[in-house]
């Protein structure tokens, strides 16, 4: 039995808490906050295919430094994950690198929606976390940009009961506005190219056709104010759409090119701070839903790379609670908040089990990340001074100290 003593619980309270477990501790918690450990609903952890970047002993070991004990991963794999057979490989894949590094973190896995494969959608029911769909081109070749072929997937995803999760940008509105792009071939293109048009084309269709075929939809990071806008419209008209955002859109800004180059571009890509603070004001008024990481690395000499070569993506499994403790201490966010989007209304909408997993926070601890886990090793928030980190998970009933160097 784990006992933590005296802890800070999210009522305001401290109380003893007792976790089931073969261990025999007893921790002080009296500086300390207990939370539930939280689920990353959005990671890229490139198995199988593309271990270079990232891997699931590197990953393992990063969930459990930012707090977080369960993650849906996405398809966008080589191969891509389209069918059950090849969702089975990867997950006898990523058991065995569970099993080396001795992390036994939960995981659920997305189908990939491809039109050739149509009828692997009625497999994946009670098996894949849900369906995803790729309206724009990002890592990979999971593209479905014609009309027929997301009215199929949509329809589908619908009788058979999955969640379908879409990138919400428009393929078609990206290849015209790269053609008509004359401006200077530097990262800051990104933004003009994949502009909030591209965004909110996208996610204005996706949730038309949720609404004609009563689909599950789950928007993923969502990125612009005017999107804001549609969902809650569209909530409001009781369409069951769901709503995601990711730290980077969050806590970076257009702005941030001029220091970190590539190495914050992603998809979609960053915004500007009236865009930050409609994400927030979202959040604050129940819009929004979940945050989810969307974890997605590259190594650091493809990153270096000239914008046009630089791949998309930037990892963030680790960073994520740290980065919403230091936005709690300057009142941009409630504790409890963070809980609900990042554990309890992803158990909802995904009709997860409950865990017995936990962090214990240190609100009072205040720093650089002193480390990082993930395979690429780099992160545009290491030179933050943040305020609150984790450091100690329990998962499964096992103790991981964050303090020291985990195995």
């Amino acid at each position: 039995m784990i006992s933590i003593k005296n802890i800070l619980t999210l009522d305001g309270t401290h109380a003893d808490h007792e976790i089931a477990s073969q261990e025999d501790r007893v921790i002080d918690g009296s500086a300390l906050l207990l939370l539930p450990a939280l689920i990353d609903p959005h990671v890229h952890f490139r198995t199988p295919g593309l271990e270079h970047k990232e891997d699931w002993h590197h990953a393992a070991r990063a969930c459990l430094s930012g707090g977080i004990t369960t993650v849906f991963d996405m398809p966008n794999t080589l191969p891509a994950c389209v069918t059950m057979k090849q969702l089975r490989e990867k997950e006898r894949i990523i058991d065995g690198q569970l099993e080396s590094v001795g992390i036994p973190l939960h995981y659920r896995l997305y189908l990939g929606a491809d039109k050739s494969h149509f009828d692997e959608i009625v497999k994946a029911k009670g098996h894949a976390v849900g369906l995803k769909v790729f309206m724009g081109s990002s890592t990979g070749g999971l593209v479905m940009d014609d009309e027929s072929s997301l009215h199929a997937a949509f329809s589908l995803a619908a009788v058979h009961g999955l969640v379908l999760t879409v990138h919400a940008e428009d393929e078609a509105l990206i290849h015209e506005r790269q053609r008509a792009y004359t401006g200077p071939q530097s990262v800051e293109a990104h933004s003009i190219i994949r502009n909030r048009e591209v965004a909110i084309r996208a996610t204005e269709k996706a949730i038309g056709l949720a609404k004609m075929y009563g689909t599950r939809l789950y928007l993923a990071h969502i990125s612009t104010k005017e999107e804001i806008a549609l969902i809650a419209e569209a909530k409001r008209e009781g369409v069951t759409v769901f709503c995601e955002v990711t730290p980077h859109h969050l806590f970076l800004t257009e702005k941030d090119y001029a220091h970190h180059g590539t190495s914050v571009q992603m998809n979609p890509p960053l915004r500007s701070q009236e865009d930050c603070d409609a994400l927030f004001e979202g959040i604050r008024s129940g819009v929004v839903d979940t945050i989810g990481s969307d974890h997605a690395p590259h190594t650091r000499t493809e990153k270096d790379q000239p914008y046009g070569k630089a791949p998309s993506g930037i990892p963030g499994v680790e960073t994520t609670l740290p980065l919403l403790l230091n936005a709690h201490h300057e009142g941009k966010i409630e504790l409890k908040r963070i809980v609900s989007l990042m554990r309890f209304k992803i158990e909802e909408i995904f009709g997860l089990t409950p865990t017995d997993d936990f962090v214990l926070v240190d609100l009072k601890k205040r720093g650089k990340i002193e480390r990082l886990y993930t395979k690429c090793n780099f992160s545009p928030y290491a030179d933050r001074v943040l305020s609150g980190f984790p450091v100690t998970t329990i998962l499964k009933g096992k103790i991981y100290d964050l303090t020291r160097l985990l195995p």
